[in-house]
């Protein structure tokens, strides 16, 4: 408006008539939204906070609070603040196939099928972190997540004999030809506590896709963003992980519902999986 007055040395009036503005809507004074400044400040704390979750995340994570928002809001002003989430980043220092078939065994319900697979560390000393999280995963639960420099087959008949003796024993267990987990004592402690074992295809991690998944959240998410001055320091930090990755972080497979939530919905309930996106179908080679 302040162009058309100036270029054509004409009045507000007349400009505002060029253009068909009413003038009380020229004159209206911008207000700043309290409201939306206070979401855009917990949307930035929160990205802060969990570097590597998404606008959906976020989203969910302020539905949680209270705030009523929906996604495309949480996008646009996620936009135009200039959050994302970082392709690179550095670490920083802490303040089966079952019995030759061709459809891979799928979860039912609660504790009826967990998994587990090794990640692998270091201490900033360069001296070996070795990890071992189990995972349910009907309910994508991390039950358990056992830290040490080394972790040998009679350490995991300890962790399993812990979680069989807190929770219950599942009905089948997935991993990995590991020698931690096709030893004798891990083979013989299973069959006493009633699990059958389920072990993949040599060479084919996907087939056991809940570990990777969680696997990859938890080097995502921790493993590459912290430096680790010792084991204990590692436990510490990665049990708290292991914690909030439970109850606080949506996970999008369950409807961005928390694995906690989840599990604490469907408890005694024994029906078909979670929504998923994809098939569960595997073919085998020919």
């Amino acid at each position: 408006m302040k162009h058309l007055e100036e270029t054509f040395n004409v009045s507000e009036r007349r400009a505002c008539q060029a253009i068909d503005q009413p003038r009380s809507t020229h004159r209206y004074p911008a207000r700043e939204n309290g409201e939306e400044e206070k979401l855009v400040g917990r949307m930035v704390k929160l990205s802060t906070q969990h570097p590597r979750y998404g606008y959906r995340r976020i989203t969910a994570l302020l539905r949680e609070e209270g705030w009523r928002v929906n996604r495309k809001r949480v996008h646009r002003l996620w936009r135009q603040e200039g959050l994302k989430v970082p392709v690179k980043q550095r670490k920083r220092r802490a303040v089966g196939w079952r019995g030759g078939s061709r459809w891979r065994l799928r979860a039912e319900h609660l504790d009826h099928l967990w998994s587990y697979d090794f990640v692998m560390d270091q201490t900033v000393d360069g001296r070996r972190l070795k990890v071992l999280p189990i995972v349910d995963e009907f309910t994508r639960e991390c039950l358990a997540i056992l830290v040490a420099r080394s972790i040998t087959a009679e350490d995991v008949v300890g962790v399993l004999r812990w979680l069989v003796a807190t929770r219950g024993a599942p009905g089948h267990l997935r991993s990995d030809n590991g020698p931690e987990f096709i030893a004798t004592a891990v083979k013989d402690w299973l069959a006493t506590a009633g699990v059958e074992t389920l072990y993949i295809e040599p060479g084919s991690p996907w087939e056991n896709p809940y570990s990777e998944s969680f696997n990859s959240r938890l080097r995502d998410e921790v493993l590459d963003r912290e430096v680790f001055m010792s084991l204990l320091e590692a436990r510490v930090l990665l049990e708290a992980y292991r914690k909030e990755y439970n109850t606080r972080r949506p996970h999008s497979s369950l409807g961005y519902r928390t694995p906690a939530v989840f599990a604490a919905s469907c408890c005694g309930f024994s029906g078909s999986a979670p929504p998923r996106r994809r098939s569960q179908k595997v073919r085998t080679r020919s």
